[in-house]
């Protein structure tokens, strides 16, 4: 199976001041493929535009490029937005609404038959059949 990263292992990863390298998620799941979903890079880049000072914003650009260019990134096409229509409507019949860019992410991982490797797990587990992985730092 491949891995999809959530955005929140990237925030995890810059919060405590580790450097991204393609590698370092390899060894997070060693053997596997990892790719992240288009909304992802999305959330990605729209914190760079967001940081301020410069600086932070500079430091934060060449993390997340680092990203862009080391890992795979799977799109929206129209099979993930057929599954991502079907999640949307079992779960709010089933009172189990998660987050917008959440869902986008849990359908293109059902859709690419990737995990989800997350550091916030909680909205990912009430996805039927998505198998999801919590990121541990030491």
């Amino acid at each position: 199976m491949a891995v999809l990263i959530d955005t929140s292992v990237f925030i995890a990863l810059e919060r405590r001041g580790m450097p991204f390298a393609p590698t370092d998620m390899r060894t997070v799941s060693p053997g596997e493929r990892v790719a992240i979903a288009a909304i992802t890079a999305s959330e990605l880049l729209a914190g760079v535009r967001l940081s301020t000072p410069v600086e932070r914003r500079v430091r934060r650009e060449a993390y997340v490029e680092n990203i862009l260019g080391g890992v795979a990134v799977m799109p929206f096409d129209l099979a993930v937005a057929r599954v991502h229509a079907g999640l949307a409507v079992d779960l709010t019949r089933r009172g189990s609404r998660i987050g917008a860019n959440d869902l986008l992410i849990a359908a293109t991982g059902l859709t690419y038959h990737h995990a989800v490797l997350t550091a916030n797990a909680r909205e990912f587990r009430h996805v039927p059949g998505l198998e999801v992985r919590t990121l541990t730092l030491s």
